[in-house]
């Protein structure tokens, strides 16, 4: 048996496999409503065998969108289409998922698109924020620094949307805190200049995720999943590095959180990433062996040989394609073919199905 195709418990969900749908920006709703793109787009890989599939980073407050285009979860008229989207992942045997974002200072930008330069007043530029006043890339409107009243906010803002995506019937929540948006900034020493009790220390940088942990749980009950999207490193000097990540992710297991989805970057636009297939899977494999906490393995991922040796060789927990769903939506169906695995494939296509 493919170890691809094992099983996997996490509380009180059982992965039908360890394939899963990234969280993927799609910059496709309005005022962060979800709509038929996002129903199709989403559907679409669950109707192609994976496990879960994790919405894209859904902003928890307008300001916390990265764009005009997100997907969003601040007030209760986004619940009804989420559910739909939910309801349909589930009839597919597949479990719903999403990740709870604020963009932080790499908020108010237009579309890649578009341009995927910062928003002007012109084109509805909004307010950005960060734990520190200091613009991501020249060119960006320098943020405001989070009062403590405001971060309080924030971490309100989080648990709020957990309750909504609880309501709209997601079965695992993500937050995000990779990437340079605002749980990373506040982790990683390079953006992070506070002198208060949310800045300096180790232990200060990683209050602001502490508590929303702390705030989420509350109505996200402990036998829900609760995942974390992390930078395991900035790639820079002085910033957040690998072994930070290891003792954050040890001390999460006594945190409630579940898994730790293992990427890299995105805080600085001076870091030199060493992109190449598999490079983000030494991560996972560090934080695993380390902790003894879930990982989850991404980047360049892109055959069903590579995500295959990475459980087998239990380098990590899951594996979490994006770029290659995109490529192709039923790549588990199609890798299951050819690990020589014979696995369900929804009814209404199982006359194209070849036989192993």
């Amino acid at each position: 048996m493919a170890n691809l195709f094992s099983p996997l418990k996490i509380k009180n969900i059982e992965l039908k496999n360890r394939i899963i749908v990234s969280p993927m920006c799609q910059y496709s709703s309005e005022d962060g409503f979800a709509n038929d793109w996002h129903l199709v787009h989403l559907g679409s890989r669950a109707v192609g065998g994976a496990a879960l599939i994790i919405a894209e980073a859904t902003a928890i407050s307008p300001e916390g969108r990265i764009t005009q285009g997100d997907l969003g979860i601040w007030k209760d008229e986004h619940i009804p289409f989420l559910k739909r989207i939910t309801e349909f992942i589930e009839k597919q045997n597949s479990i719903p998922g999403i990740q709870l974002a604020h963009a932080g200072r790499k908020s108010s930008q237009l579309r890649p698109w578009d341009g995927n330069r910062a928003l002007t007043k012109e084109d509805g530029a909004w307010q950005t924020y960060a734990p520190s006043s200091i613009a991501f890339k020249e060119g960006d409107v320098v943020p405001k620094n989070l009062s403590i009243e405001e971060i309080k906010k924030v971490i309100q803002d989080f648990q709020n949307a957990a309750l909504r995506a609880k309501k709209a019937g997601f079965k695992v929540i993500e937050l995000h805190g990779a990437h340079g948006y605002l749980i990373n900034e506040f982790l990683s020493p390079l953006s992070n200049k506070r002198i208060d009790e949310y800045g300096g220390s180790f232990e200060n940088r990683i209050r602001f995720l502490l508590e929303i942990i702390e705030s989420v749980r509350k109505v996200w009950k402990e036998d829900n999943p609760l995942f974390l999207r992390i930078s395991a490193t900035d790639w820079m000097e002085g910033g957040w590095t690998i072994d930070d990540s290891i003792k954050l992710a040890d001390l999460l297991k006594t945190k409630t959180i579940d898994l730790i989805d293992c990427s890299s970057g995105g805080n600085s636009p001076d870091a030199k990433i060493p992109a190449k297939p598999l490079f983000q899977v030494t991560f996972a494999d560090s934080i695993k062996k380390s902790t003894g906490i879930l990982t989850g393995a991404v980047g360049f991922i892109t055959t069903p040989e590579e995500a295959n040796n990475i459980i087998e060789e239990n380098k990590a927990d899951v594996v979490l394609l994006a770029c290659e769903f995109l490529r192709d939506p039923y790549f588990p169906l199609s890798a299951a073919i050819k690990l020589g695995m014979n696995i369900p494939w929804p009814v209404q296509y199982e006359r194209a199905k070849k036989r192993t």
